[in-house]
């Protein structure tokens, strides 16, 4: 029997267990409670920070037959059905392969029929900015005048290619990085539900790679969970194919002296040992952005570093020239993007 991946197995079921989305999550719960849904919502943000789980949500709300401040209560059929994936009234389409005309025509032609089972039909366009200009034009129509019983759930991370015809008609809400602490509590939660000794060190490690993406953290523990039943910090740096920090560290210092050899040397011996160029990319951006808080004058409490770590950033933010700082997290942006456009 195959297992199911640990991100659907702990996937929220309810709004009080999604992480780091507390705004949104209360938003939506108080027009639950006061019968004031939209019929189109738009849910923009990174990757992995719970967009379509809280479309999945909204749907078994509106459906379910509990009172409303207990929506969804995941024991009535409606919310029985949505958890297995069975609900006929909950369409989700992925919209970066069914992004033309036609599939936006073949919605407008079914939107009018009552929904089958629950109240409400709901729609939810995974990666909705992939749509075609004739196929948003298609959908405008219909967000225009929707029938009283559908609702629209546009899921994005690139808000900025939805037309404005579009995202006015939606009320939206964006979302956000989840923070560092919120996500090493909930893979603490899950590693303990599946009987896995995890050191917290490793955690935070873990969780520092997901960079604000829970899902990613959490696909990351379920690839460590087949090492067996105890997970140290090693571990997870020879998954990762890097020591964390300590790679992006050295470069950022070679930056600061302005030796380009040495800092192609530890590029080079990072990817040497296997480090992942894209994460080791991410890495050096995340670390730079570090110095950069602390050279603008807020202080090392944020970097959720060591002493000795925020010592070393302290350091270094003195002796890095800010316009230098600024070109270099730019620059190593733009190659993460251009590295992992060029691998899809």
């Amino acid at each position: 029997m195959v297992a199911q991946a640990l991100y659907l197995k702990y996937r929220p079921q309810t709004f009080e267990e999604v992480v780091g989305q507390n705004p949104i999550t209360r938003t939506l719960r108080s027009a639950l409670r006061q019968g004031r849904v939209r019929h189109a919502y738009l849910f923009t943000g990174p990757r992995g920070t719970g967009k379509t789980t809280i479309a999945r949500l909204l749907a078994k709300a509106v459906n379910c037959e509990a009172p409303a401040e207990e929506a969804p209560c995941n024991v009535c059929p409606l919310c029985i059905a949505v958890n297995e994936c069975r609900l006929l009234d909950l369409i989700e389409i992925d919209a970066a392969s069914n992004r033309g005309i036609d599939e936006i025509r073949d919605i407008r032609e079914k939107v009018g029929f009552r929904p089958n089972e629950g109240r409400f039909k709901i729609y939810v366009l995974d990666e909705a900015h992939m749509l075609t200009e004739p196929a948003f034009n298609a959908l405008l129509k219909t967000l225009e005048e929707p029938p009283p019983h559908v609702i629209f759930a546009l899921v994005t991370t690139d808000p900025h290619k939805i037309p404005p015809t579009i995202l006015s008609r939606c009320q939206r809400f964006d979302f956000r990085r989840i923070p560092l602490q919120a996500i090493v509590d909930r893979l603490a939660f899950i590693a303990g539900q599946e009987g896995v000794e995890v050191e917290p060190e490793a955690l935070e490690l873990i969780a520092r790679q997901g960079t604000g993406a829970l899902r990613d953290a959490i696909s990351l523990l379920d690839q460590l969970t087949s090492y067996g039943g105890q997970i140290g910090l090693e571990q997870v740096q020879m998954v990762l194919g890097t020591v964390a920090g300590e790679g992006s560290g050295r470069l950022a210092a070679r930056l600061a002296e302005q030796d380009v050899a040495g800092g192609l040397e530890v590029i080079n011996r990072a990817v040497g040992d296997g480090a992942d160029p894209r994460q080791f990319g991410r890495e050096v951006v995340e670390y730079l952005r570090g110095v950069l808080l602390v050279k603008q004058g807020a202080g090392t409490h944020l970097l959720n570093a060591t002493a000795e770590q925020a010592a070393e950033t302290e350091a270094l933010a003195e002796r890095i020239p800010l316009g230098r700082l600024l070109r270099s997290i730019q620059l190593f942006n733009e190659a993460v993007t251009d590295v992992r456009s060029g691998l899809q």
